[in-house]
Order: C-alpha cells, then sequence, then structure tokens
C-alpha cells in the first residue's frame, strides 16, 4: 500500500493549520508589540525558560512512545494518562519551589509573579487524553486541524484581550493556561477511547524505557534552544531577552514551520515502511529535497528583508532586532535541513541518535555563546546557534548514511 496519497493530505492539512495559525500568530505578535515592551516579553522569557526545562528534564516520550508503537495502544491509554498527570503535578510543584531563586539568578523580581502563575500550566496540562495521539498515529490530520486551531485561536484572543485590558506581561501567562485548559476539555471530546485512572506498573515501565532517550534529547534539546536565552537573558537583561525572543520567533516561524509541518506528517508515515530499506530511502532523500527547496527562499527573504518585516510586524522600537534577526535566519536554514533525519531515527526507534547529536550541538555552543555574547551582544547570540548547528551536521550525515543502510 502506498502512503504518497495520505502523505500529501497530512501535509496539505498540517500546512493549512500552520498556515492559518502563524497568520494568527504574527497578528498576535504585531498586536502585543505595540502594548507590551520589550522588557516585558523579557519577563514571559524567563517564566516560559523555567517551565521548558522541567518539561524536558521530565520529558517521558509517551506521545512518541504510542506512535511507534505497532499494536493496538488503548490498552496504554489508562497508564499513560496517570504518568502524565503525575508528571504535570511534579513539574507544576517544581516550579513553584525554584521560582524565587529563578528570578533571582535572573536578578528581576518583577518575574516572580509570572514564574507562580506559569506554574498552573503544566498541572493542567497534564490531564489531556492520551488518546489525542491517535489524530497523529492514523493521519487523521483533517480532524487535528480543527482541534489545533481552535485551541490556538482561543489562547490568542485571551491573550490579546488581556494585554489590552490590563497592559501586563501576565496576560501571555493568561494565554497559556486558557489554551491549556480547552485543549484538556477538547481532548476528551475529540478522541476515543476516554482514560480512566489506573496504573499498570509493568506498562508504565515499558512507556518510560522506551522514552528515557527523548528525556536525554529533551533535556539537550532544551540547553541548545534556550541556552542562549538564558545567557542573553542573565547577561544582557530582560530586554535583550525580549529582543532576541521576538526575533527568533520570525525568524523561525516560516522556516521551521515547514519543517515541522513535514516532520509531523512523514514521522508515522516513516513508521510505517520503517522495514522497507528502499521505500524509506526514497522517501527520505525526497523530503530533503522539498524541505530545502521551501526553506531556503524562505530564509533568503528573511535575510535581506529584516528591516521591513521588524517595521511591518513590530514598529520602530523594535529596530534593534534586525541584525540579530538575519543572523538567526541563516540558522533556522540549517535547523530545518536537519530535521528529516530526527524524524528518521525516531521512526526507526533510534532515539539516541536524536541525543547523541543535540549533545554535539550543544557543545558548539557551550563553547561559543559567552564570549560572542560579551563580545556582540544578542548578534553574537545567534552566531553561536549557527556554530552549534554546523558542530553537529558532519554527525548528522554520517548516521543518516549508517541507519539508512542497515535496514533490511
Amino acid at each position: 500500500m502506498g502512503y504518497l496519497k495520505d502523505t500529501v493530505k497530512g501535509v496539505t492539512w498540517v500546512g493549512a493549520f500552520r498556515g492559518f495559525t502563524r497568520i494568527i500568530a504574527f497578528a498576535k505578535t504585531a498586536i502585543l508589540a505595540r502594548i507590551l515592551i520589550p522588557a516585558q516579553f523579557g519577563l514571559f522569557g524567563i517564566a516560559s525558560l523555567a517551565l521548558a526545562f522541567l518539561e524536558m528534564l521530565v520529558e517521558t516520550g509517551i506521545n512518541v512512545f504510542l506512535v511507534q508503537e505497532k499494536e493496538d495502544i488503548d490498552k496504554y491509554i489508562d497508564t499513560a494518562w496517570a504518568v502524565s498527570i503525575l508528571r504535570g503535578i511534579i513539574i507544576s510543584f517544581v516550579v513553584f519551589c525554584i521560582s524565587k531563586p529563578v528570578s533571582i539568578f535572573f536578578k528581576s523580581s518583577d518575574s516572580l509573579m509570572l514564574l507562580y502563575l506559569i506554574a498552573i500550566v503544566p498541572f493542567i496540562r497534564g490531564f489531556i487524553n492520551p488518546s489525542l495521539v491517535k489524530l497523529q498515529k492514523e493521519l487523521k490530520f483533517k480532524k487535528e486541524f480543527w482541534f489545533r486551531s481552535t485551541i490556538f485561536l482561543f489562547d490568542a484572543g485571551v491573550t490579546v484581550i488581556l494585554a489590552l485590558t490590563i497592559r501586563s506581561a501576565t496576560s501571555l501567562v493568561w494565554g497559556l493556561i486558557a489554551g491549556a485548559a480547552l485543549e484538556v476539555l477538547l481532548s476528551f471530546i475529540f478522541t476515543r477511547p476516554t482514560p480512566k485512572l489506573s496504573f499498570e506498573k509493568a506498562k508504565a515501565k515499558q512507556i518510560i524505557n522506551r522514552g528515557k532517550w527523548m528525556t536525554g534529547a529533551g533535556i539537550f534539546q532544551y540547553l541548545f534552544r534556550q541556552g542562549d536565552d538564558a545567557v542573553v537573558g542573565k547577561i544582557l537583561g530582560t530586554s535583550s531577552l525580549g529582543l532576541y525572543q521576538v526575533a527568533y520567533k520570525i525568524s523561525s516561524l516560516p522556516i521551521s514551520e515547514v519543517a515541522d509541518v513535514i516532520a509531523r506528517v512523514t514521522f508515522p508515515v516513516y513508521m510505517k515502511i520503517s522495514e522497507d530499506k528502499k521505500r524509506l530511502k526514497d522517501a527520505f532523500y525526497k523530503t530533503v529535497l522539498a524541505v530545502s527547496v521551501l526553506v531556503i527562499p524562505f530564509g533568503l527573504v528573511i535575510f535581506l528583508f529584516s528591516r521591513e518585516i521588524i517595521l511591518l510586524i513590530l514598529g520602530d522600537k523594535w529596530l534593534e532586532a534586525v541584525p540579530v534577526l538575519k543572523v538567526l535566519s541563516i540558522y533556522g536554514v540549517i535547523r530545518a535541513v536537519i530535521n528529516p533525519s530526527l524524524t528518521v531515527f525516531l521512526a526507526v526507534k533510534k532515539q539516541e541518535l536524536v541525543t547523541l547529536i543535540t549533545f554535539f550541538s550543544i557543545l558548539g555552543l557551550a563553547v561559543s555563546i559567552v564570549p560572542l555574547v560579551i563580545k556582540f551582544g544578542i548578534v553574537g547570540a545567534g552566531i553561536s546557534t549557527i556554530i552549534g548547528s554546523i558542530v553537529s551536521l558532519p554527525f548528522v550525515v554520517y548516521y543518516s548514511w549508517k541507519v539508512l543502510s542497515e535496514i533490511k
């Protein structure tokens, strides 16, 4: 059975979702950039850094496990839900406990309230129905389009309305809370079966053992993707962090979104053909070509018209972000081209390779970021992300060739 038709349909629906949400995201960012100042975005950045770190630290890899499982996954849903709830409680508790030390580390007492507030988000998310993964596993991307679009629009609406009303960085967190609550509700409406609060030790061990490499990969990905934010926030302050994070979002939206759309669709397709060497190779090479053809022009547009993009979307008070936006557009293209290899590694259950490659990226980032930030400011942080990506490239190429050669 061929999966080309399913893949094209999947890319169409996931692409439609990404296109819709990016339009909303651009509108949301444009509105918020004219209501809030860079320092307020920086305060939210500090809170989101703490949350993202703990979410990655206790990543169980539940969704990856359920997509990889070739048998009926209904028998795992109850245990997966129990594990998810426990994970959410742990993250919320730890975020609350470290809020004060984090605010002290960044010398930002104004971030304390946001840290306390954002601790609510993982607690709510823990109750999401794990059956939701079936939308991806069974290639039901049309249904997922309506599910995700509703949540995203609600989140954006709540955030903008509150920002207009209270003109505070807390509006960004309340938007996350509202979106998480709606996602829990809709996850029980859109998917079946409905989980029961039941825990089977053997199944939990199976999920966690398979997901342990995703935990390692998650930690390393956090250090690579948010390590630069942490250094910028610590050395340069919240205003620079706000400028850097918004520039990162703009540079990655049209680039990483293309790669993410294709990865989301190709992952379950790769799983179905993972034992057929020729089909998997052909699919992989076509994916790399498609991603490259799509993202390189996007990267060039952002690089060449950074100033115009900043003025159009954010306004003139954000013009300091223009140089770093140019740099980050290069980073975005490199990461997008690497992405198909990571998807193949997951499809053939080689999660450890994702962890290893991310580790090499961190080494490049870690060695270069502090001296570059001290010398070049936020532009130096952008350059360090490019260095980290380039360091990992030889390993991506080698392991891609090795994995595809090993498949029988």
